[in-house]
C-alpha cells in the first residue's frame, strides 16, 4: 500500500470514528487536560514549591493565559508582517508596471 492509500485509509477510519461520537468535547477532554493543564501545573510547582494546591492552580491558570496570549500576539505580528510584505510586493509590481509603460511610451 502506498502512502496516499495509507493516508486515505487513516482518514476514513478517523471519519468513521468521529461519526459515532456525539459529544466531541467529552471525548477529547482527558487529552486536553493531560497535555496542557498538567504542563502548567508542573511549571507552577517548580516556580512555587511551598505553595498550596489552590495557589498552584491559580499560578497554573495565569501561566496558561500568558501562554495563549503570547501565541495570539505572535499570530497578530506574523499576520501583520505578511500583510506588509504583500503590500510592498504589490507596490513594487505597480512601480515596475508604471516604469514599463513609461518606457514603452518614450520609445514610441
Amino acid at each position: 500500500m502506498n502512502t496516499s492509500e495509507q493516508s486515505m485509509r487513516m482518514r476514513l477510519a478517523a471519519h468513521k470514528s468521529w461519526s459515532t461520537t456525539t459529544d466531541r468535547s467529552a471525548r477529547t477532554e482527558a487529552a486536553r487536560k493531560a497535555s496542557h493543564h498538567t504542563r502548567f501545573l508542573k511549571k507552577a510547582r517548580e516556580m512555587h514549591p511551598q505553595a498550596t494546591e489552590k495557589q498552584i492552580e491559580a499560578v497554573a491558570e495565569s501561566l496558561r493565559k500568558a501562554h495563549y496570549t503570547e501565541l495570539a500576539l505572535k499570530s497578530v505580528q506574523s499576520r501583520r508582517r505578511k500583510s506588509e510584505q504583500a503590500k510592498e510586493a504589490k507596490r513594487m509590481r505597480q512601480e515596475d508596471e508604471i516604469a514599463r509603460l513609461e518606457n514603452s511610451i518614450a520609445a514610441a
